[in-house]
């Protein structure tokens, strides 16, 4: 695989305020801007609304309860990965290459959702089972219920079809409302620590609410029309989604595992503990940089199939800006961790301090390598993507056991330092080789 790097202006900070006028410049870079603010909106209602409620709800439910319902959250995250299967970053792409054909549009659709409404049956008898086996998930089997309502509203809210269409101001402006609905009624209904079952059941009617007011957008807006998909189609959608799935499953490894795998080895007051420190790391983590990933992978997509080298680029410029923003970020959230956690949580949650500190340092190897990873896929290089992802998921599931075990929920946080630095390295080394590549034939002389 070939790409070329331009050195020709030799200021940095020149090169990076010329590609933000040049946002400006075209109708598409308009397009990708507004699809950039709607997702931070939509960033907004995911993130932000839960901080809102968040110093409540710790307060009212105590360590105990807020850990449990944690807990339940990380559980359920597992059957949300498996709905999703990968079509999250598989069916964007598809729907991006396809945006101007309705009758495909309608294929990818139908095929995606029937596989995603298959696969949440899957999940439900999964569920059961694992519920009517075990006596730790049986003695709370209705919150366990009440949780998976979140799958139920998740497969019916397609915000791949609109992210891969790059139109996500409809959506967004429903998962708002929803969210702004959710933060009220958390007030109005958990009023003291037996109302914890309220936080599963208002969030999943949330999720419900957001997924079917978007399908009316889907079928009223765009046209789209549901047809029973061939079993060609089927198997096609799932091939194509095969490798990010695997991918998933292991990034799920060393990500969702961590409270759950606490949530096992210690007790519903520690699982609180460190939930909190999480439920931070995840807001830093992923806003508003998740908003711009989101926005910009379809359109890397396009544009790696026009020009390669021009899709390289952007790549390039948009890690460096990350990674020096977000290294300046992390140390800032290090020195006031203590005044965050105190202010979110209150004084019974000062042994989250060390833990989140932690996780932040992990914050800033996710992001400065995130859109190395995301080009992975952008480039087609699926399977290197889900080997990647499957190795370290081993080996972070294998380091969250035995680092739980030993320094309780401390050493959760330090497996994921350890596993985001060696994605970080390799991923770097990766792009580094093909810069001096591309730099050596770009030198060769032309015939």
């Amino acid at each position: 695989m070939k790409f070329a790097i331009r050195d020709d202006d030799t200021n940095f900070f020149g090169k990076k305020l010329k590609m933000i006028k040049n946002i400006f410049h075209s109708e598409t870079k308009k397009i990708l801007l507004e699809n950039f603010l709607s997702l931070s909106f939509l960033q907004v209602a995911n993130y932000v609304f839960p901080i809102i409620t968040l110093p409540y709800l710790v307060r009212v439910l105590k360590p105990e309860k807020y850990g449990l319902v944690a807990f339940a959250q990380a559980f359920i995250g597992y059957f949300m990965i498996l709905t999703d299967y990968g079509f999250n970053l598989s069916a964007p792409r598809e729907v991006s290459i396809n945006r101007d054909n309705k009758q495909k549009l309608s294929e990818i659709f139908s095929s995606v959702m029937i596989i995603k409404f298959f696969l949440m049956i899957l999940s439900l008898l999964i569920l059961t089972l694992i519920v009517v086996m075990f006596k730790k998930f049986r003695q709370d089997y209705f919150l366990y219920y009440l949780t998976f309502g979140m799958v139920v509203g998740n497969i019916m809210f397609p915000q791949w079809f609109f992210q891969g269409i790059e139109n996500m101001k409809f959506i967004t402006v429903l998962n708002l409302l929803a969210k702004i609905i959710f933060t009220i009624s958390i007030f109005i209904f958990v009023r003291k620590q037996t109302d914890y079952y309220f936080v599963p059941l208002l969030n999943s009617l949330g999720f419900i609410t957001a997924g079917i007011l978007s399908l009316w957008i889907v079928f009223k807006n765009f046209k789209i029309k549901f047809s029973i998909p061939s079993i060609q189609q089927i198997f096609y959608q799932l091939k194509e989604g095969w490798y990010i799935f695997i991918s998933t499953v292991a990034i799920s490894l060393y990500t969702i595992s961590r409270i759950f795998l606490v949530g096992v080895l210690t007790d519903n007051t520690i699982t609180g503990y460190y939930a909190i420190a999480e439920k931070l790391m995840n807001i830093f983590q992923t806003f508003p940089l998740a908003s711009f990933l989101q926005a910009i992978y379809p359109r890397l997509s396009k544009m790696y199939k026009e020009n390669v080298i021009k899709a390289f680029e952007w790549m390039k410029k948009l890690q460096n800006i990350t990674t020096i923003i977000y290294f300046f970020f992390c140390i800032i959230l290090i020195l006031f961790a203590d005044l965050i956690v105190l202010v979110v949580a209150g004084e019974k949650y000062r042994e989250t301090i060390l833990a989140f500190r932690l996780l932040i340092i992990a914050v800033f190897f996710i992001n400065a390598n995130a859109f190395r990873v995301q080009f992975l896929l952008v480039s087609e290089r699926d399977k290197l993507y889900s080997k990647l992802h499957i190795i370290m998921g081993i080996i972070g599931l294998i380091l969250i056991f035995i680092l739980t075990f030993i320094f309780n929920y401390i050493g959760a946080a330090i497996s994921i330092i350890f596993v985001e630095s060696i994605v970080f390295i390799y991923c770097t080394l990766l792009l580094n080789r093909e810069t001096k590549s591309l730099e050596h034939i770009k030198n060769e002389p032309q015939i």
